[in-house]
């Protein structure tokens, strides 16, 4: 492909010459995508499909402006929360995700006029414990007061100063 177009002949027929001299040479045989259809035939035009086969391929998420961003944040923080493992710790990702939110007041974030309502901590409180019930415990056996084993109020023998320092 480094020679030159000869003169006098159009540009057309000589790049059609030169495929099909590369087709006669077996070039395009076993090409990648071979006998594959196009990809995204039949699809209509995007202007951005370039940049959204980029975030494909890079498994990026498309940016949404600081509002969205926050009430998608609020949303996730919420299931997050309501799949802690404890109930403080539950309160704790929604008071965090509150914060957030509060800050979202003060200063004004990028996007369409959003308005995160903070999130309920004692809804979420609820929802969480609905979701993760207590095991019922069983109830202490009762005391027999003829068994000094069983007395919470028994003493027990001192023990010399000297004889513990003496063990250390």
């Amino acid at each position: 492909m480094t020679e030159r177009k000869p003169l006098g002949v159009s540009f057309e027929s000589w790049i059609d010459r030169q495929i099909r001299e590369a087709a006669e040479r077996g070039e395009f045989d076993d090409l990648p995508g071979a006998g594959k259809p196009i990809p995204g035939q039949g699809k209509p035009y995007d202007e951005m499909w370039w940049i959204k086969q980029k975030m494909r391929a890079e498994n990026l998420s498309f940016p949404l402006p600081g509002t969205l961003a926050l009430r998608k944040e609020a949303e996730e923080a919420r299931a997050e929360a309501l799949g802690a493992r404890t109930e403080p710790e539950a309160r704790r990702i929604v008071e965090e995700m509150n914060d957030k939110i509060r800050d979202s007041y003060r200063r004004p974030l990028s996007g369409p006029p959003v308005v995160q309502p903070l999130i309920d901590v004692d809804e979420v409180a609820a929802e969480w414990r609905a979701l993760h019930p207590v095991a019922e415990k069983k109830p202490a056996p009762p005391e027999d007061p003829e068994n000094p084993k069983d007395r919470k109020d028994r003493k027990r023998p001192k023990r010399s100063f000297l004889r513990w320092f003496g063990r250390r």
